[in-house]
C-alpha cells in the first residue's frame, strides 16, 4: 500500500469494521513521511467522521481506533513506516510532540495554500479593476 495523494484507502477499526479514508495529502516532516487523512463515503461526503486513535496497518489487518464523533471535522495524521518486506504500512503517532510537530507542519501548508488562494484572489480582482477602468475610458 502506499498512500497517494487524492487515493482513498480503506483501514480496520478495532471491531473489524472496514472505515474509507481519503488521503488529501502526504507530507514529510524531519525526514519521515506522514498521511493525512479525512473520512470518506463512495457520495464524496465525509462518512463517519471519526478520529482516529491506535495503529492502522491496511495491509497486515492490524486494528484503527476511533474515537467520538466530537472530532468530526479533524484530518486524521498516521505515519508512513515500513513492514519487514518493505511495502508502506499507516500507523498511529503515539509520541505526542512528533504529533504535534506533524500537525503544526499541516496548519502551515494550510495557511500557505490559502494565503496563495487569496493572493490569487486579489489579483483577479485587480485585473477586473483594471478592465473595467479601461472600459469606461
Amino acid at each position: 500500500m502506499t498512500a497517494e495523494k487524492d487515493e482513498v484507502i480503506v483501514l480496520t477499526d478495532e471491531e473489524g469494521d472496514e472505515h474509507q479514508f481519503a488521503v488529501i495529502d502526504v507530507i514529510e516532516v524531519e525526514g519521515r513521511d506522514y498521511a493525512i487523512l479525512l473520512p470518506y463515503s463512495s457520495e464524496g461526503e465525509d462518512a463517519d467522521k471519526e478520529e482516529t486513535e491506535g495503529e492502522a496497518d491496511e495491509e497486515e489487518g492490524e486494528d484503527l481506533g476511533l474515537d467520538d464523533e466530537d472530532e468530526a471535522d479533524e484530518a486524521i495524521i498516521l505515519r508512513i513506516d515500513k513492514d519487514d518486506e518493505g511495502d508502506d504500512i499507516l500507523v498511529d503517532i503515539e509520541d505526542e510532540e512528533e504529533w504535534q510537530r506533524v500537525a503544526d507542519a499541516w496548519d502551515e501548508l494550510l495557511d500557505e495554500e490559502l494565503a496563495e488562494e487569496e493572493d490569487e484572489e486579489g489579483d483577479e480582482e485587480d485585473e477586473k479593476a483594471g478592465d473595467e477602468e479601461k472600459k469606461e475610458e
